[in-house]
């Protein structure tokens, strides 16, 4: 369906930051460049960090100010704890063609979902398991191939992700008046209702952009039975590796190899 208000010229410009990638980032150890098509003519880059042939993989969406080349220095967080990583940029950022929308963010997601597959056969991996894990604006993608192919996964990480499209873009400056979230948003909360796969929500409790009632909002609204919230102290937006790094990953490792995802509070 297409996200008309939300692809208007002045709110896409408040979503995205798209950004190029230097060719000397995928020069780092360890991180694999890959190209994923997502319509003829048009694909998506992404990096690719192996733990194992074997190990446990996340499939992860980043936020709207990352690239996956962001990732080659986080990457050994997963690898090391014996989890792959396969990290997806939007279009127009890093190496990847065309230009980002919200409609194609979506679409988008569901192709690279499609084409993961393919990923492993080419590098000979065979994930035990696969999560999906978006962060911030990639809770959308995230949520959205939950809700759709949740069957087929065995669990779901949202980081910092937003309930309501609207009060996220006020809070961002842009006001759009007549706005329904069911027709005219991403309408996460209501796609959790559909999720009814293991689901792991991490959120920080000081965050100001994405406040931690959204997260306990999609907590609420998810279908799985077995769900788990965790709420950082201290932590913000964009500082849960900085304030709670130990809370973050051990909930996110235990979650991936199928044992409790921590706290639910």
């Amino acid at each position: 369906m297409p996200l008309t208000l939300l692809d208007r010229p002045e709110v896409l410009r408040a979503i995205f930051y798209p950004r190029p990638e230097y060719a000397s980032s995928a020069q780092v150890a360890g991180a694999r460049a890959l190209s994923i098509q997502v319509e003829p003519g048009i694909s998506v880059g992404a990096r690719l960090f192996v733990a194992d042939r074997t190990a446990p993989a996340i499939l992860y969406w980043h936020g709207n100010g990352e690239l996956a080349a962001d990732y080659d220095g986080l990457s050994a967080l997963y690898t090391d704890s014996g989890i792959t990583l396969l990290v997806v940029d939007y279009r127009g950022y890093g190496s990847s063609d065309g230009t980002p929308t919200c409609a194609n963010l979506l679409s988008d997601a569901v192709q690279v979902y499609h084409a993961v597959g393919q990923v492993w056969q080419e590098h000979d991996l065979f994930p035990s398991r696969l999560c999906l894990m978006g962060r911030s604006l990639g809770s959308a993608a995230a949520i959205e191939v939950a809700a759709r192919f949740g069957e087929d996964l065995d669990g779901l990480i949202v980081e910092s992700g937003f309930a309501d499209t609207f009060a996220l873009l006020s809070r961002l400056g842009i006001r759009i008046q007549g706005a329904n979230e069911s027709r005219d948003g991403f309408n996460n909360a209501a796609k959790m209702e559909r999720v009814t796969i293991p689901t792991l929500i991490i959120h920080g409790q000081e965050d100001v952009l994405i406040p931690a009632q959204d997260g306990q909002e999609l907590f609420r609204r998810c279908a799985a039975e077995d769900k788990h919230l965790v709420l950082s102290p201290g932590a913000g937006h964009n500082d849960l590796l900085l304030v709670g790094r130990e809370l973050y990953m051990d909930s996110i490792i235990a979650f991936v190899f199928g044992e409790s995802g921590g706290p639910t509070r």
